[in-house]
């Protein structure tokens, strides 16, 4: 399958446009193929990409403490970056690691900007891409001031059933705010329940 149709794919449920406008949007970018644990960006530095996963998982980490805390986790089918640091193109102390060798469309700031500007779709695929990044963190904060560790992980685990296999366990208790013996406790659980 083509970048395009994967692109298109992805995005289908949520802004159908014809393959075209997926075309040009591929031109703007490349593919690259990382390995597992790769830093796409460091922590202090600034992003230069916003990147797509076509397949493969990756997470956002921010070092603290002398530590990395997991703030999201990132799968196929979504963007994957420092959005803030790519939109104002200063350092954060955000580090963009894949988690599996996966692969990856990406697409710089200058070619983004110019996306959106010369092209007829471009405009509207800048601002989806902006929306849908809006829509999860803002949905991500309310899940944590509202659900349990127990009820994030479900819900987790039923839009992501790979998770275990993609994500060391230790982004994910991360990721929930809990430690991963508490992941463990909670998996245990579900276990026996199922």
């Amino acid at each position: 399958m083509k970048i395009e149709e994967k692109i298109k794919q992805a995005f289908d449920p949520y802004f159908n446009v014809p393959i075209e406008a997926w075309k040009s949007f591929a031109y703007f970018g490349e593919l690259i193929k990382t390995s597992k644990d790769q830093a796409i960006k460091e922590n202090g530095t600034t992003e230069k990409f916003l990147s797509f996963i076509l397949k493969g998982s990756g997470g956002v980490l921010l070092w603290n403490n002398n530590n990395f805390v997991c703030i999201d986790l990132c799968y196929e089918g979504e963007f994957f970056g420092d959005y803030m640091s790519f939109l104002n193109q200063q350092p954060t102390q955000l580090e963009v690691i894949t988690f599996e060798p996966s692969e990856l469309f990406r697409i710089s700031k200058a070619n983004f900007d110019k996306l959106s500007i010369d092209t007829d779709f471009g405009d509207k695929i800048c601002r989806f891409a902006a929306e849908g990044l809006f829509k999860h963190k803002q949905q991500q904060q309310i899940d944590i001031l509202t659900k349990t560790a127990t009820e994030r992980y479900d819900e987790i685990l039923s839009k992501y059933p790979n998770i275990i296999q993609q994500t060391p366990q230790k982004y994910i208790a991360s990721y929930l705010g809990i430690t991963p013996q508490s992941l463990s406790r909670i998996r245990k659980s579900n276990f026996q329940n199922h």
